[in-house]
């Protein structure tokens, strides 16, 4: 039964490409080079609002000038509604900016994605997000990305999130013109932030690596990546999360994160994610949290798969998956997350819909296993 599972993929598995247009620049006190980064070019600067980034910001300004528009009032999902005020603000500009300049997590980075789309028409992101044949009027303003956690990886990567509360959707904008300009990835501002954002960031960025390898698009370079970034978060985040103004262990987990980033930007997340937005968006679970408790129990679901993405596994997880999946489990108990929907306060009954929804979504294609190796490695951990 195994083999039948994923027989269908061994013919492919010597076909593939990798691509990431993204300059790295990583290292303590980067952001001192902006000056000539920027090189004179008029930007908009995409933050948040509070004390520590109010001090960034001026310390930006005094290096580089001040910006055409800042855009401060970024939401921690950011939805349509909200996105789509925010990029009007732009269209209000004498001129447009040359570039932007995102400083922030993921939500600010995939929000400066949103305004170099939109470019202060926030209806061709929307077009282009229900008909794929508008992709002719997305704009592409620069973007200079810089990540203040390690977690999202989207300074590497050609997507954004946009969140429709509303309807309780969620959409994933992705365009090659959307990969950022550079990635300026400075460890050195990632320090003190607090436990419960570290955890989550880390969280998010072990499942973006392994959901880079249980993938239909995984290559061996994608794999390379992620068993980097997931190997070193499986060793380095519980240290951090005890110490957390340790700089060598955040320059560990930022490097981590961006090995996930860079993994994923080629292959897009799977299952597990597409579980965890009606997670987030019903049960306000948080995102790292709810795309990486059912990670045990998809690693288990996987057993036989083969390949170099079964050699990829074993170099995070050990030989024996079996014992990785319940090692996984207790990793995450170790940082107090459950891996049972019922930890995530999810019903029986409303998980059995939000799987049979999971794997019928884009995410969920990409997932290399099957619904029903899922269920069986569920009723196995006792996951439900």
């Amino acid at each position: 039964v195994l083999s039948h599972l994923f027989s269908n993929f061994e013919v492919k598995k010597k076909m593939w490409s990798s691509k990431n247009t993204v300059t790295i620049l990583f290292g303590n006190d980067q952001i001192t080079c902006l000056a000539s980064i920027i090189n004179g070019r008029q930007y908009a600067l995409v933050t948040y609002s509070d004390g520590a980034f109010e001090d960034l910001t001026k310390s930006i300004i005094a290096q580089v000038g001040k910006p055409l528009i800042t855009v401060k009032d970024i939401a921690p999902n950011p939805d349509r509604k909200l996105l789509s005020t925010q990029s009007q603000r732009f269209s209000d500009l004498k001129e447009l900016p040359e570039l932007i300049i995102a400083l922030g997590g993921g939500s600010v980075i995939d929000s400066a994605k949103v305004f170099s789309a939109a470019a202060g028409n926030f209806e061709k992101v929307e077009r282009y997000l229900k008909d794929g044949e508008a992709e002719l009027t997305l704009s592409a303003i620069p973007i200079i990305a810089i990540p203040t956690t390690a977690g999202t990886g989207s300074e590497v990567t050609s997507f954004a999130t946009i969140w429709d509360e509303e309807h309780g959707r969620k959409f994933s904008l992705a365009h090659d013109k959307l990969y950022p300009e550079i990635a300026v990835v400075d460890p050195v501002l990632m320090l003190g932030k607090p436990h419960d954002l570290t955890l989550a960031t880390g969280l998010d960025a072990l499942s973006h690596a392994v959901e880079s390898i249980w993938n239909v698009n995984a290559n061996p370079v994608s794999a390379r990546h992620a068993v980097a970034a997931a190997t070193s978060i499986l060793a380095n985040l519980p240290k951090l999360l005890h110490n957390l103004d340790n700089l060598e262990l955040r320059h560990k987990i930022a490097e981590a994160s961006l090995n996930a980033g860079l993994a994923f930007s080629n292959t897009k997340t799977a299952i597990a994610h597409n579980i965890s937005y009606p997670i987030t968006l019903g049960w306000g679970v948080q995102h790292g949290i709810a795309c990486s408790f059912t990670l045990p129990t998809i690693l288990r679901s996987l057993i036989g798969l083969g390949g170099f993405r079964e050699t990829a596994l074993k170099q995070i997880f050990g030989n024996n998956l079996e014992t990785g999946a319940e090692n996984l489990k207790q990793f995450l108990a170790s940082v107090e997350v459950g891996h049972r929907f019922s930890d995530q306060g999810v019903s029986e009954t409303d998980c059995k819909k939000i799987i049979d929804d999971a794997f019928i979504g884009e995410r969920g294609k990409n997932f290399i296993g099957s619904k029903e190796s899922f269920w069986e490695a569920a009723k196995q951990m006792g996951s439900l």
